[in-house]
């Protein structure tokens, strides 16, 4: 209490100004003046009792209209968006119900007459615009001179892509150059392509999905824009994915024209043996097995198969069941000629003699891609020598043998070409034990082994496919080995019948033999023995004592008598 007097005096003795804060003023009313009690303010009008006792409703009037306008834009809001997705999902069901159609209709449209295939075949071999009719002869029955030549198998192949042929899928596999794809494009022709896809494979899967696409007119939903309607689509795969899609699709299209027409689909696989030997490759192949099964079971679509090589035949026999096999080779002697006489008429206008045909077909055989290059030429005995030397410079630069000089880093390829060198060598000696080897009607008769007496020949099994591959030896579908052709087989002869070719042959074998004993010997060199050196050895016995004494030395071996001749 006397510190609270001490420090108000000295407040109020020193500053003045602010004791002056400390006194009392009087309270200023709060109340608001509705409710003022007392004589009315002047200059103020008189409060009306009946408006201070009504109740105040303007403040709940704009409480229900903002609320009634909330609720009117949330309702509105709602409504558009709503409208918005349901405007939305319309267009965009519809447009997947458009494009869904409009795929099959444009796969449907690949299988309508006309095909590019015949277009290009058309414009590079100049094909004539009359297809030649099963059994004709190029030259008879008119005065064009066709360019086909018919063949015993052109009426099944006809029979297949008209739709005839049905509940089966085919593999047509012969040598390169025997008219496979040739026969395809003639039976197409005559149907004018009407149900008929072909392509061409490849070993990159993503460029045999893009072939396949071409085919089927499939863009593998690639034109998709449904993305713009939020719809989703399908999501990036393997080319193996999106090849089973496109067969997905072709198969719905094979199902709506079976309704229609009653005739399956055709699908052409040309240069199947293009897919590699591998885990790729062979998925593929399983893949398309798979629906060819299917198909030909159902009789909608056909699946046809265009080899050259073996390999293809032994992977599709494993789960083959409806699979037929078509081979293709050489033309006999008599429709060789035939044909080769009537190429002659057509580019030179000239009618050579027979005993010159016969000449020509005793170098180069019934090969079609070699008699059109023969036809065409002017000398065509010159040209039935430099394919055969063609084919032997092609065998002697992929299989050729070094001999007792080569250098051990080339063993692997040695062992590759000599097992080729004893197969070509076991087929000439097979040859010269033949009754026939060349007959008037059939023409060239070559000599062929069967394909596990091959590889006991050759004492390897994985050769022989690959070289199959490199068209020095075939294997047909009856697993018969032969060589390629009738230039190559020439080739053969005229190798193993060069003075020394078994010696030098054996000389590569024995080297290959002494470089394996090498990598699995091993040779121990005791240095301190050259130029007179020794080793002694003394034994001693328990108490130390020299018990013997050895001598380790080389003593110079006996010289034969041959060697100083």
């Amino acid at each position: 209490m006397m510190l609270s007097r001490v420090a108000r005096t000295r407040i109020t003795g020193n500053s003045p100004c602010l004791a002056s804060a400390f006194v009392r003023r009087p309270a200023i009313s709060r109340t608001h003046p509705r409710w003022a009690t007392g004589p009315p303010t002047p200059n103020q009008p008189n409060p009306d009792p009946v408006d201070d006792a009504a109740p105040d409703l303007t403040g709940d009037n704009n409480g229900r209209a903002k609320w009634k306008g909330t609720a009117f834009k949330m309702f509105e809001s709602a409504m558009t968006t709503f409208a918005s997705i349901a405007v939305l999902g319309l267009v965009g069901y519809s447009y997947n119900r458009y494009y869904k159609a409009l795929v099959l209709e444009k796969m449907e449209n690949a299988f309508r007459p006309g095909d590019p295939v015949l277009e290009l075949a058309a414009q590079g071999k100049q094909i004539a615009g009359r297809p030649s009719q099963p059994g004709d002869v190029p030259g008879v029955g008119g005065d064009e001179h066709e360019r086909w030549i018919p063949r015993a198998e052109q009426l099944k192949i006809d029979a297949i892509i008209r739709g005839d042929d049905r509940g089966h899928y085919h593999l047509l596999i012969g040598e390169k150059g025997t008219g496979k794809s040739s026969m395809l494009i003639e039976a197409m022709y005559k149907v004018d392509g009407e149900g008929v896809a072909m392509f061409e494979a490849h070993a990159d899967l993503e460029i045999f999905r893009v072939r396949l696409g071409k085919a089927l007119d499939f863009e593998f939903h690639e034109d998709n824009i449904g993305s713009l309607f939020s719809i989703r689509g399908p999501r990036d795969a393997s080319a193996l994915l999106d090849i089973e899609r496109a067969l997905n699709k072709l198969e719905k299209v094979a199902l709506n024209r079976r309704k229609r027409v009653g005739r399956p689909l055709i699908l052409i696989i040309n240069s199947v043996h293009l897919l590699r030997d591998d885990e790729d490759g062979r998925d593929l192949l399983e893949l398309i097995q798979q629906r060819a099964e299917q198909w030909a079971a159902s009789n909608l679509a056909t699946v046809v198969f265009n080899s050259d090589d073996y390999w293809v035949y032994e992977r599709l026999k494993q789960y083959a069941t409806r699979m037929e096999v078509t081979p293709i080779g050489d033309l006999p002697k008599d429709r060789a000629i035939q044909a080769l006489r009537n190429y002659r008429m057509k580019y030179f206008q000239e009618e050579p003699e027979v005993s010159l045909l016969e000449k020509v077909y005793d170098q180069i055989g019934g090969r079609l891609t070699f008699l059109n290059r023969v036809a065409k030429s002017e000398d065509m005995m010159h040209t039935c020598r430099k394919i055969c030397e063609m084919e032997k410079t092609w065998f002697l630069n992929q299989c050729w043998i070094l001999g007792m000089e080569m250098d051990d880093d080339v063993m692997d390829q040695q062992k590759y070409a000599s097992a080729a060198m004893v197969l070509a060598k076991a087929l000439v000696d097979k040859e010269s034990e033949m009754d026939t080897i060349y007959d008037e009607q059939r023409g060239h008769i070559l000599p062929e082994i069967p394909v596990h007496e091959a590889r006991q020949i050759m004492t390897r099994a994985d050769f022989i496919k690959d070289y199959d591959r490199i068209n020095v030896f075939t294997i047909d579908s009856h697993a018969m080995v032969r060589a390629d052709s009738v230039p190559m087989q020439n080739a053969f002869r005229e190798i193993c019948s060069k003075p020394g070719f078994e010696k030098h042959l054996d000389g590569t074998l024995e080297r290959i033999g002494d470089i394996e004993s090498l990598g699995r010997t091993r040779e121990l060199t005791i240095k301190d023995l050259w130029n007179g050196g020794k080793y002694k050895i003394t034994a001693r016995n328990a108490k130390g004592n020299v018990d013997k004494d050895l001598s380790f030395e080389v003593v110079p071996g006996e010289k034969d008598d041959s060697d100083d001749n």
